[in-house]
């Protein structure tokens, strides 16, 4: 069986798709946790020698930042209800249309990180983000487990739209 033809999964196979989306928020918890444990604010523990280090950061903005200096609680509002309503539609998605294999992998990884940046948003009125790559003297913007599974699923997306797009049809909801 294919993985990029769409099919009309059964229920079981849908409820599964979330679970993966729960395992994937629960991780992404569970790694933010420890490291507000056990690692100061801006410090700096090597893993990988000029490459990657876990380093404690807040973001209070999106993605790299955006809108992080911004005062008060507009952006922890707006990025809030940007979440929520995007776990909403990804929850219906996953459970109500025909879709492949590889879409609905994507879709939980997009609602588990989804769901664990939004925990952190209503929590916290930041985002835990811990993992920091460099190269010499430049750095990736420091980023958590659930923006990984974000990207990892917006990239199976793309991939399976850009290499396989004889598998959506128009007519298929």
């Amino acid at each position: 069986m294919s993985w990029t033809k769409k099919l009309n999964l059964p229920l079981k196979a849908r409820y599964l798709l979330l679970l993966i989306s729960l395992f994937i928020l629960l991780l992404d918890q569970v790694t933010k946790y420890i490291v507000r444990g056990h690692v100061s604010l801006y410090e700096t523990i090597p893993v990988v020698k000029n490459f990657w280090n876990w380093t404690l950061m807040y973001n209070k903005g999106a993605a790299f930042s955006l809108l992080a200096s911004y005062h008060g609680n507009l952006p922890k509002l707006f990025f809030g209800i940007v979440a929520l309503s995007v776990s909403v539609w990804i929850i219906n998605y996953i459970l109500g249309k025909n879709y492949s294999k590889l879409t609905g992998f994507a879709m939980s990884f997009i609602l588990g990180g989804a769901l664990g940046n939004l925990i952190d948003r209503i929590l916290q009125g930041r985002v835990t983000d811990f993992i920091q790559w460099y190269y010499k003297s430049f750095y990736w913007p420091a980023f958590n487990l659930a923006d990984s599974f974000i990207c990892i699923g917006v990239a199976i997306l793309i991939v399976e739209g850009i290499f396989f797009p004889h598998h959506h049809s128009k007519n298929t909801p």
